[in-house]
């Protein structure tokens, strides 16, 4: 920790040499001018370990109305200082009164402050005629007319009255309000909505908009994106940000973003990727049921609570038959089930100049311009079958939400994967024990939520959900178990044997209790050691991942990164089993990385880390860079996942460790540290 500011003048009043908490008189503008002319020396407009400049600038005290003079020290207090300067030219305050203790607070309390009262709210969207402009807008829309569009479910005429009356009354807006087909979404169907693609609606709720008179009209539904460039309601984002937001007692977001899947499987048929049209076909891992349950605990005391769950429930329900255990994602043969959406073409979220090096040998081949051959190739005027292959794999890899890794490059449509299993287990158990211990053991099923051959008012009971977790449990352990290695790895559905790639995904299987009290022994034993390095957890393997190069690059899921998913997942299900020590001590080993870059770096908090790092882990050298690192100033968000691994890690480290973490102790000091204490 840095060391309180320090007098510039010997000479000082009585004032001067009281208790009381130093508070300064800033000019913002020009303290803001010389900070960086003197400090930011590599000119990226943040104050960093990396600068080189004195570390130290002189402030006058409020008491003295600016004349008395003190140094403030150090990158960490420098960085604040820029922080707060920044934050107050956005508000355009000429002068700040600012206390010293905000220089130098202990970054653990930095951090999780400005997470609970200031990081999430700056995450939350809502879709609405107030900001459709915003969120309709698309940096993925590569068309000629790239205007805000909005798609209406067939079954949501108020919505389609709405955002009509929204296109009228705000022209300048230039809003296109489109109904989705009422036919179902056949992937040549999501196909041609490309050429004009849009924003999916979601959720919306009857609010007072005038008090005075009564006026009613439609607003949004929240919900938390996952980084400040999005937009969108993603999928497993959500639920990831959902552990944050509960720690951070804001419950109301969470549940908001529930209402808002529920909403998604009812019109769409499914939790989307994200929600926008060219995902239709496409979901991402499932946690309905957990998120759900969690935040049903949290507000089972308020009034709704119970059929708020109700309407999870069915939706889960629902989306288990339709999506997860229905052809072409079940495998009927194993009885797994495998990230395998359905699609056409080439993925529009991407320019097709993403695929330049793989499309133009076929498009040599046909004797066609590129744009010509891709426009035949996604409307089958040119047959590739190489090339649907590669496609089906590729749309896969982003349905798993672990795009891109060299364990599933080629492969990922064929894969019943342990992560996905993993969580269909889940969804099993924990529909059962819902039904029996909150509905009694009977759960009717209305008509929105039948699929398959399922009558109104059919009635579940808690008895095929056991049935159906036991089955999946058996089909784990024959396919994705490996006594030998003492972890879980993926079965290729199509060769018939497990891959060989070590994933930090085999301890999905303790978070979701599907493991058995000796598998998870082994799993601790044997697997933990291949994972465990500087930061956490590691995504893969080093020997797994292979050796990369020009020709054969870094995949942001592989090694040497870490992700907060990967790393609160392992927390939870190690503390399930009883393996406390081990969760804090990862916990421990996540949160100092993530503390010691918000420290270093001016408050930097990322999507992902290199966890092998020890100076810089924010700094990644893999595709898409790195969400959350380019910023001016001051971070303004951090990053959802790792906002709510933070928080929610805090609840699992002792207070001992926590103190630790305040003073930027690494693990290792640590360690010696306590066994000093207790030889002491």
């Amino acid at each position: 920790m840095p060391t309180p500011a320090h007098k510039a003048d010997p000479q000082s009043t009585s004032d001067e040499n009281t208790f009381l908490p130093r508070k300064f008189l800033i000019p913002v503008e020009s303290t803001l001018k010389s900070l960086l002319a003197r400090e930011d020396t590599d000119n990226n407009m943040q104050i960093t370990i990396e600068d080189y400049g004195p570390k130290v600038i002189s402030l006058g005290t409020a008491r003295s109305n600016g004349f008395k003079k003190f140094d403030v020290r150090g990158t960490y207090m420098l960085s604040n200082l820029l922080q707060e300067l920044t934050l107050a030219q956005d508000y355009g305050r000429k002068h700040i009164v600012l206390d010293e203790a905000r220089l130098n607070e202990n970054p653990v309390n930095r951090l999780s402050r400005l997470i609970h009262s200031t990081f999430w709210d700056r995450l939350t969207r809502r879709i609405d005629g107030a900001v459709i402009e915003t969120v309709a807008a698309d940096p993925k829309d590569w068309t000629d007319d790239p205007r805000p569009r909005i798609y209406i479910p067939r079954e949501q005429p108020r919505q389609y009255e709405y955002y009509t009356r929204v296109a009228q009354e705000r022209p300048d807006v230039n809003l296109d309000v489109q109904w989705l087909s009422d036919e179902g979404f056949h992937p040549d169907y999501v196909r041609d909505l490309n050429g004009k693609p849009g924003i999916l609606a979601l959720a919306m709720e009857e609010v007072v908009v005038n008090p005075q008179t009564g006026e009613k009209d439609l607003q949004g539904v929240p919900f938390v994106v996952p980084g400040g460039r999005f937009n969108e309601l993603y999928a497993w984002d959500s639920y990831m940000s959902s552990l944050g937001l509960l720690v951070s007692d804001r419950a109301d977001l969470a549940k908001a973003m529930v209402l808002n899947f529920c909403f998604c499987i009812q019109h769409y048929g499914k939790i989307l990727n994200a929600n926008r049209s060219y995902y239709l076909c496409r979901s991402q891992p499932p946690f309905l049921t957990d998120m759900a349950l969690r935040i049903y605990e949290k507000i089972k005391h308020e009034p709704g609570a119970t059929e708020f769950l109700r309407i999870a429930l069915l939706a889960a329900i629902k989306e288990y038959h339709s999506v997860w255990m229905a052809e072409p994602r079940l495998d009927p043969l194993t009885g797994l089930s495998r990230y395998r959406p359905e699609g056409t073409g080439v993925p529009p979220e991407t320019e097709a100049s993403h695929f330049t090096h793989l499309l133009e040998p076929y498009a040599k081949k046909n004797n066609m311009a590129f744009e010509e051959f891709v426009y035949a190739y996604n409307q089958k005027l040119v047959h590739e079958p190489e090339l649907d292959e590669y496609f089906l794999h590729d749309r896969a890899v982003r349905e798993s939400g672990h795009d891109t890794s060299y364990r599933l490059e080629r492969v990922c449509a064929d894969l019943a994967t342990i992560d996905l299993n993993s969580l269909l287990y889940k969804y099993e158990t924990d529909i059962a024990r819902t039904i029996r211990s909150v509905f009694g053991d009977r759960l009717a099923i209305p008509t929105d939520f039948c699929v398959g051959n399922m009558k109104p008012d059919q009635v579940e009971t808690s008895a095929p959900w056991d049935r159906r977790a036991k089955k999946r449990k058996t089909a784990i352990d024959k396919y994705l178990w490996n006594e030998e290695k003492g972890m879980y790895f993926d079965y290729n559905t199509v060769k018939k044997e497990q891959i060989k790639y070590e994933s930090a995904t085999t301890f999905w299987a303790m978070w979701a209790g599907v493991a058995t009290p000796r598998q998870a022994a082994l799993l601790v034993d044997r697997a933990l050691p291949k994972f465990e390095v500087f930061g956490g957890l590691v995504s893969g393997t080093e020997e797994s991942r292979g050796v990369v190069g020009i020709d054969r690059p870094n995949r942001q899921w592989d090694y040497p990164f870490g992700w907060a998913p990967q790393q609160m997942l392992a927390w939870t299900g190690l503390i399930r089993y009883g393996y406390q020590e081990e969760a804090e001590r990862l916990c421990y080993k996540w949160l100092y990385m993530v503390t010691k870059a918000f420290v270093d770096f001016n408050g930097v908090v990322v999507e992902k880390y290199d966890v092998t790092r020890q100076m810089d882990p924010h700094k990644v050298d893999a595709e898409y860079g790195n969400q959350g690192s380019d910023f001016k100033g001051v971070a303004r968000e951090g990053f959802g996942w790792v906002n709510a691994s933070y928080v929610y890690g805090l609840q699992i480290v002792t207070a001992h460790m926590k103190r630790a973490l305040g003073t930027c102790t690494s693990y290792d000091k640590f360690v010696r540290a306590t066994e000093i204490d207790v030889l002491g």
